[in-house]
């Protein structure tokens, strides 16, 4: 309906200019002609001036930015299956709103939420970087043309932990349980991790062609850049030995035999540091033995030196210019 005559009299307008789903436009004019100049004005203005009639509603569900998301990006990412599981997951535990009619408020009272149920500040903000990636994503792709509505909620701030570390003593008390693991593949995936740095995954997951020369090579890395990483003549002939045997991979999983012989070995580590904490013990030495931070951040595959330097306060030279700067020693000279 456009103009029609109104039953109380007078005539009514009824126009929606922008098409199905934008703004409605309803008036009523004594005269004819006066609904027609409004209406004509009304139209007029919708074409010369765009930024007039409001926005078209966005009606797509999160669910249905998520698979546009996926088919245009996520698909290529490394990690992308398990990130798009992750979204949905978030995106059913909100109620699956509309896209437009979710806001930065939906998010906070379903943190809040996580956050009483016990879960960590750390999983959350995961989950918060995960679903602004995605609508920055889609705004980049042009497929969301409104504001990010995640982009002025702040992460929670993480009071950083202490990286356990394993002093010489424990990593003999630590060798001697791998020694009596029933799977024999542990003690040398362990010593891998102890003398490059890795993570658990990169060295159980080794293959003969990552053996170079004197160094190991370790591809399609959490970072995504490859590294090499020198090692020792009696490492590298070990390995070697093993890649005579024609082993597709050098070693066979052995995750559960390394928790049993830390179990075996008395020793005691903080939750979710168990295999990772022969990383933690590398970097520390490697700090502690007089090696540069940026070496280590090379070498750990870091992409943010951020992450590198928790380690720095372990160098010998760290911050040794307090002793003679301070005022308390400047007084003293003097």
């Amino acid at each position: 309906m456009a103009i029609k005559k109104h039953e109380g009299g007078g005539w009514i307008v009824d126009i929606q200019p922008g098409g199905r789903g934008f703004k409605r436009y309803r008036k009523t004019f004594p005269t004819k002609a006066e609904a027609l100049a409004w209406e004509t004005w009304v139209k007029g203005q919708v074409q010369q001036e765009p930024d007039w009639q409001p926005k078209k509603r966005d009606t797509r569900k999160l669910s249905e930015l998520l698979e546009v998301w996926w088919v245009n990006h996520g698909q290529q990412l490394r990690a992308g299956k398990n990130t798009h599981s992750r979204l949905l997951l978030l995106i059913n535990a909100i109620g699956n709103p509309t896209a437009d009619q979710f806001s930065a408020d939906d998010f906070a009272a379903y943190r809040a939420k996580r956050l009483e149920t016990g879960i960590s500040a750390n999983a959350i903000n995961r989950e918060h970087a995960y679903l602004r990636a995605m609508f920055n994503e889609l705004k980049r792709l042009n497929h969301w043309s409104s504001e990010n509505p995640l982009s002025e909620i702040r992460s929670f701030k993480i009071v950083e932990k202490e990286l356990t570390f394993l002093a010489n003593d424990q990593i003999k008390l630590l060798f001697a349980a791998l020694a009596e693991s029933s799977n024999p593949d542990t003690l040398l995936v362990s010593q891998i991790c102890l003398a490059t740095g890795a993570r658990w995954s990169e060295a159980e997951g080794l293959k003969p062609t990552q053996l170079r020369q004197g160094a190991i090579e370790y591809a399609v890395t959490k970072s995504g850049r490859n590294r090499t990483i020198p090692i020792s003549a009696e490492l590298e002939a070990e390995l070697q030995q093993l890649a005579k045997d024609g082993r597709a991979r050098l070693f066979v999983n052995c995750y559960s035999a390394f928790r049993e012989a830390v179990d075996r070995s008395g020793l005691t580590l903080p939750a979710g540091q168990l295999t990772h904490v022969l990383r933690h013990t590398f970097a520390s030495h490697f700090m502690m033995n007089g090696g540069n931070i940026l070496t280590l951040q090379r070498v750990l595959g870091h992409s943010d030196l951020k992450m590198t330097m928790r380690y720095a306060h372990l160098s010998p030279e760290h911050l040794q210019e307090v002793r003679n700067l301070n005022p308390l020693a400047r007084l003293t000279l003097g």
